[in-house]
C-alpha cells in the first residue's frame, strides 16, 4: 500500500494552518538587533600623553594620540567595558553606562599629574539642533592642576568690568550643559577662573589649542571647548593646560 495514499487531502489541509504559524514563529525567534547608543572617543590624559589604543568590550575601536578624538562610534547599549592601552599594557578600564539612541563624549584623562595616572570619564551628548542663526557650545574641564572651577566667557569691552560668563562654574572632571550662541566669527572666548578679581586662564582662540587666532561658530554647528593638559611648570609644552575644540556635529 503506498502510504502517501492514506493521508486525506482534508486532514492534509487542516494542518495546513498549523503548519504556518509554526514557521512563522521561527521567524519571530531570531535574536533582533542589538539596542546602540553612540560614542566620541577623546584622548586628554596629559600624564599618559602618547598614543593609546581604544577598546569597547575587547573589541579594538580606534588609536588617539593626546589631543585627539574619535568620530562617533555606535555601541551596544547597556554598561560595556571600555579599555585603553598604551600599546600592550592596559593603562585604565571602566565600565560605563550607554543607553539606546543617546550620544556620550567618553574622555580619558589624567585625575593627578602622576605619570601614567589616567582614567576615562563620560558625559551624555544632547545633539539637538540649535536654532536658526546660532550654534551650541559647552565646557568641560580636566585641566589637571588648573584653578577649579572655571566659566567660559567673553571679556568684558571695559577695562575693569567683569566679563560676560557663557557657562556657569565648571569644576575639574565636570562638563556644562550646552548653551546657544549666535553664529559667525566668535568673539574672544576665554576660560576664566571665578575668583575675586576675575582672571582669564585661557583664550580659546582657533580652537587648536594655541590660545592664538579666532574661531568661526558655524549655524547648526555643536561645540565643545576642552581644558585639558597638567598645571605644572615642568609639564612638556604639549602637556601645558590648553583650551580645544571638539565639533560633535
Amino acid at each position: 500500500m503506498n502510504l502517501f495514499s492514506s493521508i486525506r487531502p482534508v486532514a492534509l489541509l487542516a494542518a495546513l494552518p498549523a503548519m504556518l504559524a509554526f514557521s512563522a514563529c521561527g521567524d519571530d525567534d531570531k535574536d533582533p538587533a542589538p539596542q546602540q547608543g553612540r560614542v566620541l572617543l577623546v584622548h586628554a590624559a596629559a600624564a599618559t600623553p602618547g598614543q593609546v589604543t581604544a577598546f569597547v568590550n575587547d573589541n579594538q575601536v580606534g588609536q588617539l594620540n593626546y589631543g585627539q578624538n574619535s568620530a562617533y562610534l555606535a555601541v551596544n547599549s547597556g554598561s560595556p567595558t571600555f579599555r585603553i592601552n598604551n600599546g600592550t599594557q592596559e593603562v585604565t578600564t571602566k565600565k560605563l553606562d550607554i543607553a539606546a539612541n543617546q550620544n556620550y563624549s567618553v574622555f580619558a584623562y589624567s585625575p593627578t599629574a602622576t605619570i601614567g595616572s589616567a582614567d576615562l570619564i563620560s558625559f551624555q551628548d544632547d545633539l539637538t539642533a540649535p536654532v536658526a542663526g546660532q550654534a551650541k557650545i559647552r565646557l568641560v574641564h580636566l585641566a589637571t592642576g588648573a584653578p577649579s572651577p572655571v566659566r567660559l566667557s567673553v571679556p568684558a569691552l571695559v577695562v575693569g568690568t567683569a566679563p560676560t560668563d557663557l557657562t556657569p562654574d565648571v569644576a575639574f572632571g565636570t562638563a556644562s550643559a550646552f548653551v546657544s550662541v549666535n553664529a559667525g566669527t566668535a568673539p574672544t572666548l576665554t576660560v576664566t577662573t571665578t575668583g575675586t578679581p576675575r582672571t582669564t586662564l585661557l583664550t580659546v582662540g582657533d580652537g587648536s589649542g594655541s590660545g592664538t587666532g579666532t574661531k568661526t561658530l558655524e549655524a547648526g554647528k555643536i561645540y565643545t571647548v576642552l581644558v585639558r593638559g597638567i598645571a605644572n611648570p615642568g609639564a612638556a609644552a604639549a602637556q601645558q593646560p590648553k583650551a580645544a575644540i571638539i565639533a560633535n556635529n
